[in-house]
């Protein structure tokens, strides 16, 4: 299959990224983002930097990798992340993550895989998030690819296999490994759940066979956690509303969000790579013809997804004030509870109806990944 057949969905090649590096470094935008990326720097300095990037790697190297940096020495008290050194390195994968925030979960992911000798990966994007050529040119530039969402259900199906086969195309054809998230859009609940429908999608492009359609492309969870979460004040608002109205984004909301998790304090922030998905273990998930196959391996993933996340102490602290039981109190220090309790004020004294209820989604979304 030739890479041209995606030209609607794929990264730019190299041939594509000189041109790209000259429109970011004219953006009106361009001396806020060169500011924060390169703040000892002159603007004219990385603006000539920047024209004279000639290659997807250099892109990464020289800007994607010092974003990295910034975030994790801004935002960040300490980054880990484990797994990694048994996969692989000559090998290329397909990373089902749990999806906490719109863009740092696969951009640190990112990071990870660079530290630990890997190449990076390939990642999915939101067609709606692709909103204006300045975050066309940096997705694209820094392997994002895009993934189409709306439209009818012969569109939706059309789009779903065509999405299918680009992945296939870039693990097995181009040897790009790929980061996919494990559900349309972010976790908001603090509930991490593989879409059954993801699955599907994937074996989509190799029909017939579901264990050779997931064997081929060297599944791997991934969890990432943030000991403060990621725009949890926006998420447990937009659930709130959700309860009694259609929730509809105000123009302009996803770069909001996007902006708050790059700039918000995530205190430890650590990236748990799991095992391998082999045939082997496919074949232990049920009838691969039957409908409940894909249910089955969404559990699987799940399972290791949940293995692989690191609790902090605010999810035991919000636990605990969720229940009004004590349960964990060996797991967190009196400082660490009055510092999650004044973060936790600002829901108390929001401006809504039901504050109760809006401080219960709240600590959910802390809570959850505790379990019962």
């Amino acid at each position: 299959m030739r890479d041209s057949a995606f030209d609607d969905l794929r990264p730019y090649r190299d041939d594509e990224i000189a041109p790209a590096m000259r429109r970011i470094a004219a953006s009106e935008h361009f001396p806020a983002l060169a500011g924060y990326v390169f703040p000892a720097r002159e603007v004219e300095d990385v603006r000539r930097m920047v024209s004279g990037i000639a290659t997807t790697d250099g892109f990464q190297l020289q800007v994607m990798k010092a974003v990295n940096e910034e975030v994790v020495r801004r935002s960040i008290r300490r980054f880990t992340f484990d797994g990694l050194d048994c996969l692989d390195r000559g090998r290329r994968y397909l990373f089902v993550s749990n999806h906490r925030d719109i863009m740092l979960d696969a951009t640190l992911f990112q990071y990870a895989l660079y530290q630990s000798g890997h190449r990076t990966s390939e990642i999915s994007f939101g067609s709606n998030l692709m909103s204006s050529q300045l975050m066309i040119d940096i997705g694209r530039s820094n392997k994002m690819f895009r993934v189409v969402r709306g439209g009818s259900i012969r569109d939706f199906y059309s789009n779903m296999l065509h999405l299918s086969e680009y992945i296939r195309y870039a693990v097995g054809e181009k040897r790009e490994s790929v980061w996919i998230a494990q559900r349309n859009g972010r976790t908001k609940d603090g509930v991490d759940a593989t879409d059954p429908a993801v699955v599907k999608m994937l074996c989509m492009s190799a029909p017939g066979d579901a264990v050779r359609a997931l064997s081929e492309l060297n599944v791997v969870p991934v969890a990432v956690s943030y000991e403060w979460e990621t725009c949890d004040a926006l998420k447990a608002m937009e659930l709130y509303r959700s309860r009694t109205e259609k929730y509809v984004k105000e123009p302009g909301e996803d770069l909001h969000s996007i902006l708050t998790g790059v700039m918000q304090p995530k205190g430890d922030v650590h990236i748990g790579v799991g095992e391998l998905l082999t045939a082997d273990v496919l074949g232990t998930l049920g009838d691969p013809a039957g409908s409940g196959f894909y249910r089955q391996v969404a559990a699987w993933l799940d399972a290791r997804i949940r293995a692989h996340y690191r609790l902090a102490s605010n999810n035991y602290i919000a636990h605990d004030l969720r229940s009004g039981r004590p349960r964990h109190a060996d797991r967190y220090t009196q400082a660490e509870k009055d510092a999650f309790a004044a973060h936790f004020a600002r829901m108390e004294a929001a401006d809504v109806a039901d504050r109760a209820a809006l401080a219960d989604i709240f600590l959910g979304i802390y809570a959850n990944p505790v379990g019962e």
